[in-house]
Parts: structure tokens; C-alpha cells; sequence
């Protein structure tokens, strides 16, 4: 592990070198690129520095122990801080993700239910754009199918972090934790009697993918178009703006009906066209990969129920990792961060298992 880390230390001192050099910045790619492998490195870099220092200070400590007790108290005390320097490097070196700073495309869609799943679907937008707005990100709705009472059928939100993000900080790092059946049970609005219902929705979390990243032939696909139909403006229900775009080799289908114009509305489904070409070529590279690499939580299962809203008693659930709160009302208020990170911990954890 430690010869790994000399290579990282080499590394992370010709990024510097190379950084500092005015003629990098005039390529913009490339200094984004370079800024990102410095980032990474630097945490590791940071924390082998300090596990060197911890050992040298326990030397210290013995060798002033045999004539003072007091120093040879510390010793133990010194070597617990180092165990937890070696996890954490340990944990530092686990291989990331590598879509982790990307921004994504999340979708939210209502399932069993009816009237009822589409408005916890309206929740479920309104949590996710709260969260981003607590944590910096922009949000831009892409899509939307409303329902007759003001929840959602079905929508598409982009969501884009301002600037670089920290390490494990990215929208993708954060967010791809969401996807799956979301559980509620609640008296419902149209509940005449008081009764407790279950219902569900889904979300589709996809790292959104640059154009260079997909390469979508025109022959692929079959666009078309057709009458917007829903709350709007002028255009909706008088011009053929929607659009319906199919991609024949996979089957997918992404349409799109918010904006006034049938161009604006297939860049739209573009985009999610891209994002989703992108995420299952990313599952299929997974299921081929060797076992040690995919061992993680099963957090981005998308076939399970991952997490339960009780508003009775004001409760969620994460049944993926056990986590458990009481603050319901203050998660779907945007206060996301208790809940996606104990999905956070127990994926590091079983990478870090894994890794051993």
C-alpha cells in the first residue's frame, strides 16, 4: 500500500510543477483535468504525511518514556490516532468512482397509487430541489408531466454543481444513492376516511454524459413529433413542439414537451438520451467486471424499495443500510445529508472490506 502511495506523492509533486506553469491554463481542458487528478491526490498526499509524522512521534515518545513516564503515556494514545490514519489511507486509495464529480439527470416517476404516488412524486422533485439549494447546486427542470391535482406523473430535473466540486462532494457522488422505489405511507389527500395508504415512486439517478462521451448516430434514432399537451403557454395543444425521440438499437425512449419550441424540446431529450446511454453502458462494464470491483452496497439497485416515508410517525427509513430517523418532515424539506450519508459510510465500507 505504501509503495502505491510514493508513486502518488511523485505524482501529486509534477501536477504542482506542471500547475504552476502559465502555459497549462491556456488549455482549459487540460487544466480542469490536471486541477481534478491534484484535488484527488491531494487528501492522500496530506494524510501519508501525517501517518509518517504520527510514527516518528511514537518513536520519540518511547525513547523519552524510559526516563520520563509521562511521555510513555502517550504512546498508546499516539498509536490509536495512527490505526485510524492507516484506515483512512487504506480507505483514500480504494479505487473512486469515476463519474463522481459528474452533474446528473435524476428523474422522478409516479408507480402504484395513482393520484396519490404523482403528488409523493411532487414531493419527492421538491426534496431534491430543496437539498440542492441547501448544498449550492443548480437545478433546471428539463421535463414534466403533471397530474391532475399538482403532483407529477413524471419529471426530468438536471442538476449541476457551481464549480469544482470537493472530492466525494460531486453531484453524482452524492446523489447516485436516490435511485429506486421510494416507499410512502400517509393518509392521502383524496383519503375521505382517515385510512393509511402505501404507495410508490421511482427515481432514476444518470450521470449526465458530454457529447463526446456518447456517440449517437442519426440513423439510430427515430424522432417524432406531436401536439404538447397539459398546463402551458400558447404553443401547447396549437403546434406539433413535443418531441419523441427513439433510440431503434436499445429501445429507449426520451420525450420532451416543456419548451415553446421543437428544437429547444430534442436538445432536451438529447440530453437525456445521452445520460441514460451512458449509465447503461456503465452497467454493462459493471456486470463484466471481476466480483472484487463491483462489491459494494447495493445502493444503486434500482429493482428495490430503498427507502420507506412514514409521515405518522414522522419517520424514514433506509432499508438498504439500516439508517433510521425521525425527522421526516425536515428530509423532505431538502435536510438530505444524515440519510445519504450513511449510504456514503456503508459503500466505503464494503469497498474497504473488499479492497483487504
Amino acid at each position: 500500500m505504501f509503495e502505491a502511495v510514493e508513486e502518488l506523492i511523485g505524482e501529486h509533486a509534477d501536477l504542482e510543477k506542471r500547475l504552476a506553469d502559465p502555459a497549462v491554463h491556456a488549455d482549459q481542458a487540460e487544466a480542469r483535468r490536471l486541477n481534478k487528478r491534484y484535488a484527488e491526490l491531494t487528501p492522500i498526499v496530506g494524510t501519508y504525511r501525517e501517518w509518517k509524522q504520527a510514527g516518528d512521534d511514537i518513536e520519540t515518545a518511547r525513547e523519552l518514556g524510559q526516563a520520563d513516564p509521562e511521555f510513555a503515556a502517550e504512546v498508546k494514545q499516539l498509536e490509536q490516532h495512527r490505526e485510524g490514519l492507516t484506515d483512512r489511507l487504506r480507505l483514500l486509495l480504494v479505487p473512486r468512482d469515476p463519474s463522481d464529480d459528474k452533474d446528473v439527470i435524476l428523474e422522478v416517476k409516479a408507480g402504484e397509487g395513482g393520484e396519490e404516488s404523482a403528488l409523493f412524486a411532487g414531493d419527492l422533485l421538491r426534496m431534491y430541489l430543496r437539498y440542492a439549494e441547501r448544498v449550492g447546486w443548480k437545478t433546471e427542470i428539463l421535463d414534466s408531466n403533471e397530474s391532475d391535482l399538482g403532483g407529477y406523473k413524471d419529471v426530468q430535473v438536471a442538476v449541476k454543481a457551481r464549480g469544482n466540486s470537493e472530492p466525494g462532494q460531486g453531484v453524482w457522488a452524492r446523489l447516485k444513492y436516490e435511485g429506486g422505489v421510494h416507499r410512502v405511507q400517509r393518509v392521502p389527500a383524496t383519503e375521505s376516511q382517515g385510512r393509511i395508504h402505501t404507495s410508490a415512486a421511482g427515481v432514476l439517478v444518470t450521470p449526465e454524459a458530454e457529447e463526446v462521451e456518447v456517440e449517437i448516430s442519426t440513423n439510430d434514432l427515430r424522432i417524432d413529433v406531436y401536439r404538447s399537451s397539459g398546463p402551458g403557454g400558447q404553443s401547447v395543444n396549437t403546434t406539433d413542439s413535443a418531441v419523441r425521440i427513439t433510440h431503434l438499437p436499445t429501445g429507449i425512449v426520451v420525450s420532451c414537451q416543456n419548451e415553446k419550441s421543437q428544437l429547444q424540446n430534442k436538445e432536451q431529450a438529447m440530453r437525456i438520451l445521452r445520460s441514460r446511454l451512458l449509465a447503461a453502458a456503465q452497467e454493462e462494464a459493471e456486470r463484466e467486471a471481476s466480483d472484487a470491483r463491483r462489491s459494494q452496497v447495493r445502493t444503486v439497485d434500482r429493482s428495490e424499495r430503498i427507502r420507506t416515508y412514514n409521515f405518522p410517525e414522522n419517520r424514514i427509513s433506509d432499508h438498504r443500510v439500516g439508517f433510521k430517523a425521525y425527522n421526516l418532515d425536515q428530509v423532505l424539506d431538502g435536510d438530505l445529508d444524515a440519510v445519504i450519508q450513511a449510504c456514503v459510510d456503508a459503500d466505503a465500507a464494503a469497498k474497504l472490506a473488499a479492497a483487504q
